[in-house]
C-alpha cells in the first residue's frame, strides 16, 4: 500500500493505481471557434444525476482541444463500441485531422455525432469548474440514444471487453 501527500506523488504510479478502475472510452465532440470540429477521447466520462439528466466529463487544461470546449456551450459524449479501438486511438492522439474519413451526423447544434456508437449524449454545458491540472464539465443532456452494441473499455493501461458476471444481480448505485 503506497501513501502519498499532494507534494510527493508518482505521477506514473498513481496513474497506474487510477487503473484499477476499469472505465468506458468516449470521445467528446464539439465545434472550435471557426465552427470546424474538434474531439477528444476520454475515459473521464461519468453520470451525474437522473433529474435533472446530468454528466461530468475532465480535460486536461494544456489539451490543444481545451479553448474550444472551454468556449462553446455545448458537447456530445460519444460512447465507444467495443469495435471502435481505433476511434478512441486517432482522437487520443494530438494533430492532424481527426475527423477525416469518420462517419458523422450533425447533432444539435450542428455538434458531430460519430456513427456507430453504443451510446451517445447531447449535452449544454451547464458549468466549468476546476480541478487541478484539468477542468471538469457539467452537462445537462438534451438527447441521448443507446444502440445493441456492446462498449469498449480501458484499464490498467490497457483496452478491455467487458463481459457480464456469472453473479451479476443487478447494478450499483
Amino acid at each position: 500500500m503506497h501513501a502519498a501527500t499532494t507534494s510527493a506523488v508518482d505521477r506514473r504510479q498513481l496513474r497506474d493505481v487510477f487503473g484499477a478502475y476499469i472505465t468506458g472510452v468516449a470521445v467528446i465532440t464539439t465545434l472550435d471557434a471557426e465552427g470546424r470540429p474538434c474531439g477528444v477521447t476520454a475515459n473521464s466520462f461519468s453520470s451525474v444525476s437522473l433529474d435533472p439528466p446530468l454528466v461530468l466529463w475532465s480535460q486536461a487544461l494544456n489539451a490543444r482541444s481545451f479553448p474550444a470546449f472551454s468556449r462553446h456551450e455545448r458537447f456530445v459524449v460519444n460512447v465507444l463500441a467495443k469495435h471502435q479501438l481505433e476511434l478512441s486511438q486517432r482522437f487520443a492522439i494530438p494533430g492532424a485531422d481527426k475527423f477525416a474519413g469518420v462517419d458523422c451526423r450533425p447533432g444539435i447544434g450542428g455538434l458531430p455525432v460519430l456513427a456507430d456508437c453504443c451510446a451517445h449524449f447531447e449535452c449544454r454545458k451547464v458549468t466549468t469548474w476546476p480541478g487541478g491540472d484539468h477542468a471538469v464539465f457539467l452537462g445537462l443532456i438534451e438527447r441521448f440514444e443507446r444502440s445493441a452494441s456492446e462498449g469498449l473499455a480501458f484499464g490498467g493501461g490497457r483496452y478491455l471487453v467487458t463481459r457480464a458476471h456469472a453473479e451479476a444481480a443487478g447494478a450499483p448505485g
